[in-house]
This record gives C-alpha cells, structure tokens and sequence, in this order.
C-alpha cells in the first residue's frame, strides 16, 4: 500500500472508532501487503492470508449486508485482478465491497451503511 492510501486508511479507522465506539473494534485492516522474506511469505500463507482481500473489514451487519469490505485506493490507483476476484466472492455471499479514495467518501459510505446506529 503506497504511504498515502496508508495515511487514508488511518485517518478513516480512527475516526470510525472515535465516532462508533461500541462496534470501533469490529473495524479492522488485514495486513496482506509489505515486505517479507520468503519464510515469512509461506508461514503467513499457511495461516491464511490471501491474494486480494480488501484493506479493511467491517465485521457488522447492516441493511441487507453481513459485512462491509473497504479497499482504499487514491490518485489513478485500481483493483488488482485478485482484488476484483475477491470483491465478486464477497459479494456473492451477501457482503458489500467498496473502493474508497477519500476520508470524505468513506464517512459517507459509513454513515449510510450504519443508518440505523
């Protein structure tokens, strides 16, 4: 992830968690990227990680959703293959997916999303 979809992503978990304290640890990033040597990889792998998983997860069910997954991207970043392949799988299944590029959009899709809190 380049520094500034980070710096997006922190932003947004922590106001999420100011703003919904209750469910704040329901919000959580899953640590796909970054460097590792190839030990590491495979251990990682063998634990679960997997290709494509969005950046962030919200594990709250709301409206018709059973979850919300968040990919941050910024400037003219896109979805990787294996993060459009992720995003059918959730969807699929009842989860929504969506592809946040500012602090202002993901407060939107928040709010929406969690209408009823």
């Amino acid at each position: 992830m380049q520094h500034i979809e980070s710096a997006l992503q922190k932003n947004c978990v922590t106001w999420f968690r100011l703003q919904y304290p209750k469910i704040g640890r329901l919000l959580f990033a899953v640590p796909n990227g970054g460097a590792r040597n190839a030990r590491e990889a495979a251990i990682m792998k063998a634990e679960g990680v997997t290709a494509g998983v969005a950046d962030v997860i919200l594990l709250y069910p709301a409206m018709k959703y059973n979850c919300l997954c968040i990919e941050f991207k910024t400037g003219k970043n896109s979805q990787q293959p294996s993060q459009k392949e992720w995003q059918a799988l959730v969807e699929v299944h009842g989860g929504k997916y969506i592809i946040c590029r500012s602090f202002d959009q993901f407060r939107e899709e928040i709010q929406n999303y969690l209408i009823d809190l």
